[in-house]
């Protein structure tokens, strides 16, 4: 006969739970980014899964295939296609061929006659070339661990898509919530995706765009490259693409051309920014609106734990964290309010 009771061996069995699950997060640590891509595209594709396996009748290993292809060619190749494109442009340049000396000596003489900033160029690209060798590694030598993080992500989007069904009706099986609240976080969950990933993507692609276009037409050299650097830039909400316009004035300011440079930064400060909040507006009346401050602090959680893909992981992330704190203050308020029902003596 067992020396525990009926209670008892449930709390060792629920104490021998939490401490296998603890111990299985941290193993899987170094796959988080794989488990969190998945969610994201899966909650990003599951309409079209929907409409095709479900309304349509497809094949459910087919639509969940044509999924996996589709966000591959939309998605990751492209991103991919940059990161290189960028490691490639910087990697080649021959800094010896370059008149890094006089471009640099010119602003600083422009800086410290107009801004009091004699060491402004040197100080900017030093802190420009840190920035840009933490946010763009090596693809050669991680080129292994992004294939690993792709196949896991994939392998996980495969089966969350043809089981759809059982693996949503675990989720409200195993939620700590009401399923009212778990319905109504998926809807949350679902808005801020969509705010966070396509929102800010299309955000950064139209400022990138804007920035190349802007650059070709006031002649700095390789507007493609810093189109590109835009991109990547417009996820930074403090930084963001504008930014950018600045030392590019201050080159055309320091080579003469004024008007040139007084153009171009108000081309980026004015028109870029502007645009920015303009799409951002009308992005947060269709989908969800995500507050400035999430996307700041999400950046700078994100960047450490999952590089440049911190970018976008980091709000994402971080409006999880507060969809999960709204519900709970929601459950606890109605537990509030039944034990004050409870209490309240008949009359």
């Amino acid at each position: 006969m067992s020396v525990f009771n009926y209670k008892q061996r449930n709390n060792i069995i629920l104490a021998s739970i939490i401490v296998l699950g603890c111990f299985l997060l941290y193993a899987l640590s170094g796959l988080f980014s794989s488990i969190l891509g998945a969610v994201v595209l899966y909650t990003i594709f599951r309409p079209l899964y929907v409409n095709l396996a479900e309304k349509r009748n497809w094949p459910k290993a087919a639509v969940a295939l044509i999924i996996i292809f589709t966000s591959l060619i939309v998605i990751v190749i492209p991103f991919l296609t940059l990161s290189i494109m960028v490691v490639g442009k910087i990697s080649s340049i021959d800094i010896k061929s370059l008149p890094i000396d006089q471009w640099t000596s010119k602003i600083d003489a422009f800086a410290a006659a107009n801004l009091n900033q004699p060491h402004f160029a040197e100080d900017t690209l030093q802190k420009l070339g840190t920035f840009g060798t933490s946010l763009f590694p090596s693809i050669l030598s991680s080129a292994a661990s992004i294939i690993l993080t792709l196949l896991v992500l994939y392998f996980i989007l495969y089966f969350m898509l043809t089981q759809m069904r059982e693996f949503e009706a675990g989720l409200l099986k195993y939620a700590p919530f009401r399923e009212q609240h778990a319905l109504k976080f998926a809807a949350a969950l679902r808005d801020s995706t969509y705010s966070n990933v396509l929102g800010q993507g299309i955000i950064a692609l139209t400022q990138g765009i804007l920035l190349a276009n802007g650059f070709w037409i006031f002649g700095i050299p390789d507007p493609i490259f810093w189109g590109v650097i835009a991109i990547f830039i417009s996820f930074l909400p403090v930084v963001g693409a504008p930014t950018l316009c600045i030392p590019a004035s201050i080159l055309l300011f320091a080579q003469g051309h004024n008007w040139q440079g007084v153009l171009l930064l108000a081309y980026g400060l004015l028109f870029i920014g502007n645009i920015d909040n303009f799409l951002r507006m009308i992005i947060n009346k269709r989908i969800a609106n995500t507050h400035p401050i999430i996307s700041i602090i999400g950046v700078f959680i994100g960047l450490p734990l999952f590089g440049i893909l911190g970018l976008v992981f980091g709000p994402v992330l971080l409006s999880y964290f507060l969809l999960l704190m709204e519900i709970y203050e929601t459950n606890r308020m109605a537990a509030d309010r039944l034990e004050r029902i409870r209490t309240v003596p008949e009359n």
